[in-house]
C-alpha cells in the first residue's frame, strides 16, 4: 500500500507535476495536500502542454483519482475555469474529488493580498495577490470558510458577517478601499454551488481505504521546501506546511502509512519573489539557465531568479523532509556549459557551514563556496538509461547524489513526458 509523498526541495518550480505524472501511471489517487492557485505545474503530453495551477498534475492520467485535501486553500472561480479548460481539450475531469474541510478563497481576500503587498513597500513578501496568505490567517483565527459551508445558507451568511465586522475596517480605515457587502461574498461563493456539490466529501476516509485495500497513492506538495512557514526563508515563505509533514496534515492520513517520500531538485535552482538565495546569478550565466530552461512562472509569467546547484539547501531538505529518492529535473539546460559550479558550502563572515545557518540573517549573507565540475555538450534528449548519458554528465549527476542526502532515482533530460532516465523504481 504505498503512500508517496513528492515535495519539492528549492523553492519552487522544480518540476513536481512531471514527477507525479512520471508516477501517475501505476497510481491509483493523486493528492494536492496545500497551497492554492498561487503554484504551478507544467505538464508536457506529447504535443500538448497543460499548465495546472489548482487541480493535481494526475488529473491528466486516465483513471487516476485526483483529489484536493483539507490543507488547500480553493478558489472556486479558479477551479471551474480550469477544470472547463481541461474538459475542452478532452480530458476528463469526473472523478475530482474535494475536501468538505478545505477552506475557500474570497474576494475580500484577494483584496487583501493585494493591497497589503503594497502597503509594505519595500518590506512586501512578494506573493502572488491571489488571497492564499490571508485565506490561511483566517484559518489560523477561526474566522475561515470552508467548502462544507457553502451548503448551508444560514452557516455560511454567519461567517461572511463575522469574517467581514473586522476586514471591512481594514478595507476602510486603513487601506481607503470600499467596504463589502455579505450579499456579495455570499452571490460569488455560492454560483458554482450546484456543481460542485458531487465533488465534495470525506477525502480523508476515502483514502484511508484506499490504502487500506493496497491502492497506491501520491500526495503532491503546492509548494516547495524552501518556502516551508517553519522551515523555509521565513518571512519570503509561503503560509502553508510543504514539507513531507504537511501530507498527512493536510489530506488527513496517518503518518505511518506514507512509505515513500520523493523530492524534486532541478539541475541548478530557481526563485520567484523576494528573499534570500545564495547562488543568484546576475550575469549572462543566469540569462543563459533562465531563457535555456524557459525560467519564467507558470501561474504569473514573472521571470524567475536564476542560480548554480545547491547542495546545502538539497542536504537541509533531505533532513527535515526525510527523503528517500531524489528526482533531478532540467539537467538538459546544462548541456554546452564548459564548466558548472556547484555548492556545497556556504561562507559567512569568513566560517565556512555545511548545513544551514542557525539564522535567517547569516544566510541572507551566505556567499557559496563553489565546487567546479566538466560540463558536456552532446545532446542528452534522448537519453533513457544511464549509460545513455555522457561520462561528465554521469559524473555531475553521481556528484550531486553524493553530496545531497539521498540517492537520486530519476532524471529529467528534456521537457517531454517520457524524457526522464529511470534509475531506481519509485513504487
Amino acid at each position: 500500500m504505498p503512500g508517496i509523498v513528492i515535495v519539492g526541495v528549492q523553492w519552487g518550480d522544480e518540476g513536481k507535476g512531471k514527477a507525479t505524472d512520471l508516477l501517475a501511471s501505476r497510481t491509483d489517487y493523486v493528492v494536492k495536500f496545500n497551497g492554492g492557485n498561487n503554484a504551478g505545474h507544467t505538464v508536457v503530453v506529447g504535443d500538448e502542454k497543460y499548465a495546472l495551477h489548482l487541480l493535481p498534475s494526475g488529473i491528466l492520467t486516465k483513471g487516476v483519482v485526483p483529489v484536493i485535501g483539507n490543507g488547500v486553500v480553493i478558489d472556486i472561480d479558479v477551479l471551474f475555469e480550469e477544470l472547463d479548460a481541461l474538459e475542452a481539450r478532452g480530458v476528463d475531469v469526473s472523478k475530482l474529488r474535494i475536501s468538505s474541510n478545505a477552506h475557500v478563497i474570497t474576494s475580500y481576500h484577494r483584496t487583501l493580498d493585494k493591497v497589503t503587498e503594497r502597503f509594505l513597500g519595500k518590506r512586501s513578501i512578494g506573493t502572488t495577490g491571489r488571497g492564499i496568505g490571508p485565506t490561511y490567517a483566517d484559518k489560523v483565527n477561526r474566522l475561515g470558510i470552508r467548502v462544507q459551508d457553502l451548503f448551508d445558507e444560514s452557516i455560511l451568511r454567519q461567517k461572511i458577517e463575522g469574517a467581514l465586522d473586522t476586514k471591512n475596517h481594514m478595507l476602510t480605515k486603513i487601506y481607503n478601499r470600499r467596504a463589502v457587502t455579505v450579499d456579495e461574498v455570499y452571490d460569488d461563493l455560492t454560483r458554482h454551488v450546484e456543481r460542485l456539490r458531487p465533488m465534495v466529501g470525506d477525502t480523508a476516509l476515502e483514502l484511508h481505504n484506499a490504502l487500506e485495500d493496497g491502492k497506491n497513492v501520491v500526495f503532491e506538495a503546492g509548494q516547495a521546501m524552501m518556502l516551508d512557514i517553519d522551515y523555509g526563508t521565513y518571512p519570503f515563505v509561503t503560509s502553508s506546511t510543504t514539507t513531507s509533514a504537511g501530507a498527512a496534515a493536510g489530506s488527513g492520513v496517518a503518518p505511518a502509512k506514507l512509505d515513500r517520500i520523493v523530492g524534486v531538485v532541478k539541475a541548478y535552482t530557481t526563485r520567484v519573489g523576494s528573499g534570500p538565495f545564495p547562488t543568484e546569478l546576475f550575469d549572462e550565466w543566469g540569462d543563459t539557465l533562465r531563457n535555456n530552461g524557459g525560467e519564467f512562472g507558470t501561474t504569473t509569467g514573472r521571470p524567475r531568479r536564476t542560480g548554480w546547484y545547491d547542495a546545502v539547501i538539497t542536504r537541509y531538505a533531505s533532513r527535515i523532509n526525510g527523503l528517500t529518492d531524489i528526482v533531478l529535473t532540467k539537467l538538459d539546460v546544462l548541456t554546452g556549459i564548459e564548466q558548472i559550479p556547484v555548492c556545497v558550502a556556504y561562507e559567512v563572515d569568513g566560517k565556512r557551514f555545511d548545513e544551514m545557518p542557525l539564522s535567517q540573517s547569516d544566510f541572507h549573507h551566505a556567499k557559496p563556496v563553489y565546487e567546479m565540475l566538466p560540463g558536456w555538450s552532446e545532446d542528452i534528449s534522448g537519453a533513457r538509461t544511464f549509460d545513455d548519458l555522457p561520462a561528465n554528465a554521469q559524473a555531475y549527476v553521481r556528484f550531486l547524489e553524493e553530496c545531497s542526502g539521498s540517492r537520486i532515482s530519476a532524471i529529467g533530460v528534456g521537457a517531454d513526458r517520457d524524457a526522464i532516465v529511470q534509475v531506481h523504481d519509485l513504487i
